[in-house]
């Protein structure tokens, strides 16, 4: 949701970490110092402290006197951020394409080639263009590289690299697919869209249009009996906070009311036009209207304007969850978590080559999706070596999700699609989306019954253990998933509440396996972070299909590699140099190879430096493995590279960042987005 993407890239769900309970210490512990020059390897394990080895412990760096250089863009309470309006930052961006080569003209070196002539915004002084561009960056051009044409011609800054190559001249047309179509946006934008099916089945439950206000009494209704609370009360009773705030509309950011669209006039023939897209079959029809003699038809004339037309066809509800003819497997197979910011499609791509078997897109607004924004649409791009790739959508309402799902079966290629009941950050849970779904069971079946009962795509759900800490309710949901058409549900081990703030109840994710029915997939979730951790899982329940990594993926992306070699990898800095090295020329050929798409590759290789500084080396340890909670003492590497990957510095991963990308721009800071949310506010319960 690249709109709110500040905030989501804050989700916990990827950031957060355990938080260590500490022993309870005697009086005269307590008056004791502790060392961990003279602790054993055990006394730092109950102090969740990494038990690193003698000769690599330094003392800590000193607080007092000048700070290091980079210290300025370690803190992020240091960073004093504008907030510029919209009008600000298309003056900027305005200026800024005032230095900015036309990209047909960097291509072609024509100054003639541009159609817009003087009309483009962009600079066609090729002269001027190459007395302000940067130095060429070392090394030799992502796209040379893998024997395609550069599409970014002068702009590229490797360019001294470029050689004559045969071929298309955008590698991302070969190795990319799921492009956002601009017919297709523009039809978003302007309400001309109708989805059959979609519509058809929601008519059929009563969850169309206003029927959903109705339907929200029901909820209610199901929850005081759950309660033991008399239903006919519940529903006459004075509204309760829980009820006003599920009704409440939402922002302008989040609107989860798709906008109603207007109902052509009837006779009205000829300024009617009507287009299929993709046909019947494909359950969407699109309608496009032509004005005569340049005047709008009148108010009169055009249907209330909250009426949603559908069109029912024979075909919309003869699919059952059960019949479906696509089918996946789950079991035994390795699964990269969708992740906020930093699970982008060139990490992505990167944990495919560690050895991942199954990927999943950015969590994705439904609301975002269907108001048309590419920004959003780029979370469900996906790489030719994602051979099993899934999208992840998050919406509070069945019509919003249940439209998005039938959308994005007939416009992009995926092997299923995920609905989040499980994000806790605020933004999402006060829209009623997220984790806010496990406190209304009826929406939940709602969502999955609707969505897996129009498309042939499988539907998975991801949940947390429950809403409030100490309330788990999946175990009594987990029998009734199946029969709403859910192909597999991945359970992560902690409530909305906890957040991070303990381990990962792995002993509640088997019972709730164990309830399952024969034809639903459970995928576990939670502090994996080893070999033995993916086989300690697998023995201890067989019933479950796979396991789903997501915080381990990120501090040691080859946790795929380990798995499936049954090896503790001690991975020199070299490697770990290497890999970095991979991911930027991912990078590069995804965001692109000019000084936008250098800084943009940049952006995210710090987001993701962000998180492998905490990992420790195999060799440098007492006791293997490395646990995901565990944190170290003040300590160095076994040579100079290593030492730099393992400070917590900012500054230092800049450095690492211009060792593969060059010199920073000039007034460069950097403070990654995420913050610690993992231990409990009062607002969270």
């Amino acid at each position: 949701m690249a709109d709110v993407v500040a905030e989501l890239a804050a989700d916990t769900s990827i950031e957060g970490d355990a938080k260590p309970d500490l022993p309870v210490k005697s009086p005269e512990q307590s008056t004791k110092q502790f060392s961990v020059y003279e602790a054993t390897s055990e006394e730092l394990i109950e102090r969740f402290m990494a038990p690193i080895k003698k000769e690599f412990l330094c003392p800590p760096p000193s607080r007092s006197g000048k700070q290091n250089d980079g210290d300025d863009v370690r803190a992020p309470q240091s960073l004093v951020l504008e907030k510029k309006s919209k009008r600000q930052l298309k003056r900027e961006r305005r200026e800024k394409s005032a230095i900015n080569l036309c990209p047909q003209v960097s291509r072609t070196e024509d100054v003639n080639s541009c159609q817009y002539k003087e009309q483009c915004r962009f600079n066609h002084d090729i002269e001027a263009f190459k007395a302000q561009k940067p130095e060429d960056i070392e090394g030799q051009c992502p796209f040379v590289a893998s024997e395609m044409k550069c599409a970014y011609g002068l702009s590229c800054r490797f360019f001294g690299t470029h050689r004559d190559v045969a071929g298309n001249s955008d590698g991302k047309e070969n190795s990319e697919i799921n492009f956002f179509n601009k017919d297709t946006q523009r039809l978003l934008w302007k309400n001309k869209m109708t989805f059959v099916k979609a519509d058809a089945k929601l008519k059929s439950l009563g969850l169309l249009g206003h029927a959903k206000k109705s339907n929200v009494a029901e909820e209610n209704n199901a929850e005081k009996n759950e309660n033991g609370v008399n239903g006919t009360e519940a529903v006459t009773s004075e509204p309760t906070s829980e009820m006003i705030e599920d009704v409440e509309i939402p922002g302008p950011l989040e609107t989860e009311e798709v906008r109603p669209m207007k109902k052509a006039k009837p006779d009205d023939e000829e300024n009617l036009k009507s287009v299929e897209v993709g046909g019947v079959n494909n359950g969407v029809k699109v309608e496009e209207e032509t004005e005569k003699n340049g005047h709008s038809r009148s108010e009169a004339k055009v249907e209330e304007e909250n009426c949603i037309k559908i069109v029912e066809t024979d075909n919309s509800l003869k699919l059952h969850p059960r019949e479906k003819k696509k089918l996946i497997d789950f079991r035994d197979k390795l699964y990269l978590a969708p992740l906020t910011t930093v699970g982008n499609l060139p990490f992505r791509r990167l944990c495919k080559v560690l050895g991942a078997d199954v990927t999943c897109g950015e969590m994705a607004m439904c609301t975002n999706l269907l108001q048309g924004q590419a920004s959003e649409w780029a979370l469900l791009r996906r790489h030719s070596s994602e051979d099993l790739f899934g999208v992840q959508i998050c919406g509070s309402f069945p019509d919003t999700v249940s439209r998005t799902v039938e959308l994005i079966d007939r416009e992009c290629t995926v092997d299923f699609i995920d609905i989040n009941m499980g994000c806790p950050i605020d933004m999402v849970v006060n829209k009623s989306a997220g984790s806010a779904l496990l406190n209304k069971p009826l929406r939940m079946k709602n969502i999955v019954e609707v969505s897996s009962s129009i498309v042939e795509t499988p539907i998975t759900i991801k949940v947390r253990t429950a809403f409030f800490e100490g309330k788990n309710r999946i175990d009594s949901l987990i029998a009734d998933i199946g029969n709403w058409g859910a192909t597999a549900v991945t359970i992560h081990g902690r409530s909305r509440q906890q957040r991070y703030s303990k381990s990962a109840d792995w002993d509640y994710i088997y019972r709730c396996t164990r309830n399952a029915p024969s034809n639903l997939q459970v995928i576990g979730n939670g502090d994996v972070y080893s070999y033995l951790d993916w086989n300690k899982h697998k023995s201890d329940c067989p019933e479950l299909s796979s396991c789903m990594i997501a915080r381990g993926a990120l501090i040691k992306p080859w946790i795929f590699t380990e798995i499936k070699e049954q090896r503790h990898w001690d991975i020199t800095s070299g490697e770990r140099l290497n890999i970095l090295k991979d991911f930027v020329r991912f990078g590069l050929q995804h965001w692109g190879s000019d000084t936008k798409g250098v800084e943009t590759t940049r952006h995210f290789l710090l987001e993701w430096l962000s998180y492998t500084f905490r990992y420790i080396p195999v060799g440098l340890l007492d006791v293997t493995p490395q646990q995901i909670n565990w944190r170290p003492p003040s300590y160095f590497g076994r040579d100079d590279l290593e030492t730099l990957m393992m400070s917590e510095s900012a500054g230092d991963w800049v450095r690492i960042s211009e060792l593969l990308l060059g010199k920073v721009p000039e007034g460069f800071t950097f403070a990654p987005k995420h913050k610690s949310n993992a231990y409990d506010r009062a607002e969270n319960g």
